[in-house]
């Protein structure tokens, strides 16, 4: 039976799977990735020590599997910003890892003077979050003359490794990497001269853009044990995107982890800007560009954490289900988990961590029903701003991640959306769609629909009524704006 191999270099570690054409995933391997905080606020990591936890766990996945694969797939970190020498090969120094704010200043000034120019083009908000102002940083601690700056390149992880595997044959990125540079276009679809003029980036030091599913040259078999064409690329939320079969317009998924990364895909049409949410570059049935709004949610899985190690009111996250479900309703009992500030589609960085409704009556599943509830809730909200933004409606919501193992988050989400929702049998939906886009072009499966229906889902339909649903949203909106009249009052 023939595999794929999906690497999914993450931000704490790298994953390797060996991917049946069956659908079902052979063997994984796994190593770590030391992050590095040299000062408050910054984030780095060593782009060395990325590829070679890349080639210690696609090797231990290859061996596991007992055959090698026909195809890789590559998924990662995306906005992190790596430069090296493409004549030694050498990073120019660790590479500024995507949670990094050290550009903070910069993109603040920018916000003021070309903020609405750069959403334009982008369909991003300035922010130290993506890489064009970590290169324009990099490009000028390093001190180099023009001359020097021709020799260099710069790209996402992605583009790291596809260089690297192929002994530098192919630089190469895909649109769902480039287009969280804030380097491209697109509506175009290529990269910017203007922008790259604005943050002192040679256009000439980009990677070449080429489709999520086909040529990307051929890893070398010194690095995964036999001559192996890369054929699919992509940036780890529009993979998972890919994995979970939304490749079309009002299809949408949640990946529920500390946070919740929450896109829908809104077709081959560029959505209107709405405040809060990002317009990403997503992928087609077939690998080629299409369009996604995208929104995080900074709290989700973590609120359940902080219930467990800060405040001891569980021991395990386990717990939260039979709590949450040993009460009849939430007897008005809300938490709004703003422990890092709120995200979409509020962006209130000052809100705090909001506990509203409590009485004496009040016990420690009360807290723990409204943590689960919170997630549910937030997912509702930016969902129904996403399909007001697209005009695109959404029939169903799939979702991975580790929290979606509580039958009763799921079970509430699905009563407060009012559709259904869709966990996967497998949840390494990222792997998965990096696995799909190599598979499809290199013929592993005959389409998207074919990659998909090897794959199986439980579902769990809406039974709370409408009303009781708004009853409860209402609830919610009323808690958020306690917690944003907080932070501004």
């Amino acid at each position: 039976m023939r595999h794929v191999l999906a690497i999914d270099a993450g931000t704490t570690g790298v994953t390797c799977l060996m991917v049946r054409e069956d659908g079902h995933v052979s063997s994984r391997g796994y190593r770590e990735v030391t992050q590095y905080f040299p000062k408050p606020g910054w984030v780095e990591h060593d782009p060395d020590q990325i590829f070679e936890a890349v080639l210690a766990a696609a090797r231990e996945a290859i061996t596991d599997a007992g055959s090698p694969p026909v195809s890789i797939g590559i998924t990662n970190q995306r906005e992190t910003a790596i430069v090296w020498n493409r004549d030694t090969g050498r990073p120019v120094q660790r590479a500024i890892v995507w949670q990094d704010r050290r550009t903070t200043v910069r993109c603040a000034a920018l916000l003021d003077s070309v903020g609405d120019r750069i959403t334009s083009l982008t369909g991003l908000m300035v922010d130290p979050y993506f890489s064009a102002t970590k290169f324009e940083w990099i490009l000028r601690e390093a001190g180099l003359s023009v001359a020097q700056q021709r020799r260099l390149a710069l790209g996402t992880v992605d583009a790291w490794l596809i260089w690297k595997l192929t002994g530098g044959a192919v630089f190469a990125t895909d649109p769902t990497n480039a287009s969280r540079t804030m380097l491209f276009d697109i509506d175009d679809g290529a990269w910017s001269g203007e922008l790259c003029g604005m943050f002192g980036v040679p256009i000439a030091s980009l990677p070449e853009v080429r489709p999520s599913s086909g040529d990307f040259g051929v890893a070398k078999r010194e690095f995964v044990g036999s001559d192996c064409r890369i054929c699919g690329v992509a940036g780890d939320q529009q993979s998972a995107l890919f994995g979970q079969g939304c490749w079309t317009a009002g299809t949408a998924k949640n990946t529920f982890g500390t946070g919740a990364f929450l896109l829908l895909h809104s077709g081959t049409t560029r959505p209107k800007a709405a405040p809060g949410l990002l317009t990403t570059v997503a992928c087609d049935a077939w690998g080629k560009p299409a369009y996604a709004l995208e929104a995080s949610i900074f709290i989700a899985g973590a609120a359940i954490q902080w219930l467990r190690d800060s405040l001891g009111l569980i021991r395990t996250a386990s717990e939260t289900e039979a709590l949450a479900g040993s009460l009849d309703s939430n007897d008005g009992v809300y938490f709004v988990p703003a422990l890092t500030g709120l995200g979409a589609p509020h962006w209130e960085p000052d809100a705090r961590g909001t506990i509203v409704g409590l009485t004496r009556g009040s016990t420690r599943a009360h807290l723990a029903r409204a943590a689960l509830e919170s997630m549910a809730f937030g997912t509702a909200d930016v969902l129904h701003q996403m399909a007001t933004a697209s005009g695109v409606h959404f029939p169903r919501l799939r979702v991975d991640g580790g929290v979606t193992s509580n039958d009763w988050l799921m079970q509430f989400q699905a009563d407060v959306l009012g559709v259904p929702v869709e966990r996967p049998d497998c949840v390494d939906t990222t792997g998965l769609g990096a696995a799909g886009l190599a598979g499809i072009a290199s013929g592993v499966w005959s389409s998207a629909e074919d990659f998909i229906a090897r794959r199986s889902f439980t579902t769990f339909s809406p039974r709370m009524s409408r009303d009781e649903a708004d009853r409860l949203m209402h609830g919610w909106h009323r808690a958020v704006d306690a917690a944003v009249y907080w932070a501004r009052a």
